[in-house]
């Protein structure tokens, strides 16, 4: 694996110079392999060769979601009998995506997580606790698995839920970071409380979160990572991943975005019009993988919004930095003439103190216009409580969803399907 650590900190025209043998190479290897591609290279008149900078990318058509899904096939670039292993996106913007992984590709995406963990200060003398499932094709868990064992670092494969495990474990086995959900990391600072266990006397120093936003669009900490904070005296990471690009942006010790691999990936942020924003500047992060032998992608528009920062970052590193992400494209929602992502939505519902369990749901009304329905599970099920949460939520998004206010009970058959493997906080049924 001709990978090096250490290349973030090389010059930015070092870094941009290596990108682009590898883009080449990359497209090289699509127009030989990729029968998606290919189709798509004849169809454009588009002269491979004709690709020599990270700038030439622009005359390319971009790749969506939906060429993965109705074509998925297509875009396998190696014989069945190559492919190691086959991981699933989750199925949130739609049918799931199968992902094939060759030898090569498992290594990699060891590569990328190592480096992830590194990033976040860590090394081999530290204990993770993974609270996240393993199986149902679920690439993160894989991926995180096998870059804490190419750190060398120690792991407990605990999977997600049960907190009275989770803090028997850790009382037990004394980890010094853990995996996990931010939301779920607020179930273990409950189960503490009710159960009179000091969190800060724990081991665990270091929370790597996965899956939920836990800063705002500045880096500060958002409503949920301070909730976590101002109970527990960790440090926590953000990242930003996806199953299709098996490369990750994680935050260094500075906490000032999530840092590019560059030599894993290619990273443009797009406007509507599939052009270049400026820094800072929301747009859809667009994906080119490098290194990818089974599934590469070329141009692949993730849905997610972000801006980046391409300022110098006082860890050393050479490379952009993503932002949180802001929402998601498809999952922009136009409600009585207002304008809402659902991470604007929970920002507001994690605030409450009145609200202790939620599911935001969007679907599309008799007139054709969307509208929002909460299922709240309330700290407290009396008028008052129903008349702070409405106030509030008519105060701080200036329109007022529907709520269905429900049992502890029922609000997690809908978090947790019996064939999901992440907790459901929003359904889009437009």
């Amino acid at each position: 694996m001709n990978y090096s650590p250490d290349f973030v900190f090389k010059s930015r025209e070092t870094i941009k110079a290596m990108q682009e043998k590898k883009l080449q190479e990359t497209i090289a290897y699509l127009n030989e392999f990729s029968p998606f591609y290919k189709e798509l290279f004849t169809k454009t008149g588009f002269n491979p060769r004709g690709i020599k900078t990270i700038e030439d990318l622009n005359v390319l058509p971009t790749t969506v979601k939906e060429d993965l899904q109705q074509r998925n096939d297509d875009f396998l670039c190696v014989p069945r009998n190559k492919i190691i292993e086959y991981s699933s996106t989750s199925g949130t913007l739609g049918n799931p995506v199968m992902v094939a992984l060759t030898e090569n590709d498992l290594e990699r995406l060891a590569y990328n997580e190592y480096l992830s963990f590194i990033s976040a200060g860590g090394n081999q003398d530290e204990v993770y606790q993974m609270m996240l499932t393993l199986d149902r094709q679920f690439m993160a868990g894989m991926a995180y698995y096998s870059g804490l064992r190419m750190m060398g670092a120690g792991i407990i494969r605990l999977g997600p839920g049960v907190p009275s495990l989770q803090w028997e474990t850790i009382l037990r086995l004394r980890p010094t970071a853990i995996v996990a959900v931010p939301s779920f990391i607020i179930k273990l600072i409950d189960y503490a409380r009710e159960h009179h266990i000091d969190m800060n006397a724990s081991t665990v120093k270091k929370a790597i979160c996965i899956g939920e936003n836990i800063r705002n669009a500045d880096f500060t900490l958002n409503t949920l990572g301070k909730r976590i904070t101002d109970a527990w005296n960790i440090q926590l990471f953000s990242t930003y991943a996806s199953t299709e690009m098996q490369t990750a942006f994680t935050e260094c010790t500075e906490c000032k975005g999530g840092h590019l691999q560059p030599e894993l990936v290619i990273i443009e942020i797009l406007d509507e019009t599939n052009q270049p924003v400026a820094p800072g500047q929301p747009g859809e992060v667009t994906i080119t993988t490098l290194g990818v032998e089974g599934m590469p992608l070329l141009r692949y528009k993730t849905g997610d919004i972000c801006s980046y920062h391409d300022e110098p970052c006082s860890c050393g590193r050479n490379t952009l930095r993503l932002s949180p992400v802001m929402g998601r494209k498809k999952h922009m929602i136009k409600f009585k003439g207002t304008t809402l992502y659902p991470p604007a939505i929970f920002d507001l519902l994690n605030e409450m103190e009145e609200v202790k369990e939620f599911v935001a749901e969007v679907y599309t009304n008799d007139l054709g216009m969307d509208e929002v329905l909460l299922y709240v599970l309330p700290a407290e099920r009396n008028e008052q409580t129903e008349r702070k949460i409405r106030a509030n939520l008519q105060a701080r998004l200036r329109v007022s969803p529907h709520i269905i206010y429900m049992t502890r009970e029922e609000i997690l058959k809908i978090q947790f399907p019996e064939t999901g493997r992440k907790a459901v906080k929003f359904i889009d049924r437009r």
